[in-house]
């Protein structure tokens, strides 16, 4: 009887989740990758083609998983900044899996072309809230998009001063939500 391969896949997918995020796409290694998923690398080439397409379906995984985790409200931005800061903080391969594919695939445009089709739709409901009144119609809805998100990644494992953990103290947890809130509610404000 043929075994089923859903839990080699899954152990490889998660091992090259730790690898990728930890070394990047150039520093990661096909046979740590396959020695942690206790798989050989032949099951790697065979499901994913080369080291560059198991990072390509890592990422994509990633990628739904912030969507499904963190469902956009165009209606409350600031909420949704404070979320995304929860999901990195319970996720944190989401941004470092970002952070690589930016520094190794796509260092200029736009990174989240293979989610064309959600970004879309955020940003229909961007220019919906705009039209309600509840964000600043003088932005592109674009750059409200591209700037919550960046906003939501100020203490991100991707921070340049200073990056959250999960062990931090609920208070400092606490302070960088309550600022976070009240910044991206400003920033978006009409008027």
């Amino acid at each position: 009887m043929p075994r089923d391969g859903t839990a080699t896949r899954r152990r490889l997918l998660d091992a090259a989740t730790a690898e990728f995020s930890r070394y990047g796409i150039a520093g990661a290694r096909v046979d740590r990758i396959a020695d942690a998923a206790e798989a050989n690398k032949a099951q790697i080439y065979a499901w994913f083609s080369s080291k560059d397409g198991l990072f390509d379906a890592v990422f994509a995984e990633h990628l739904a998983l912030i969507v499904d985790l963190v469902p956009f409200d165009a209606t409350d931005l600031a909420g949704y900044a404070v979320r995304l800061y929860d999901a990195y903080l319970e996720k944190p391969s989401v941004i470092l899996l970002a952070a690589w594919a930016r520094l190794e695939r796509v260092p200029t445009g736009d990174l989240l072309t293979t989610a064309a089709k959600d970004v879309a739709a955020k940003l229909d409901a961007v220019r919906t809230a705009q039209a309600e009144g509840l964000i600043d119609p003088e932005l592109d809805p674009r750059d409200v998009y591209s700037m919550v998100i960046a906003l939501s990644m100020s203490w991100s494992p991707a921070a340049t001063v200073i990056a959250a953990a999960p062990d931090d103290p609920a208070g400092d947890h606490a302070r960088r939500r309550t600022a976070l809130h009240a910044v991206a509610r400003r920033a978006f404000a009409p008027g």
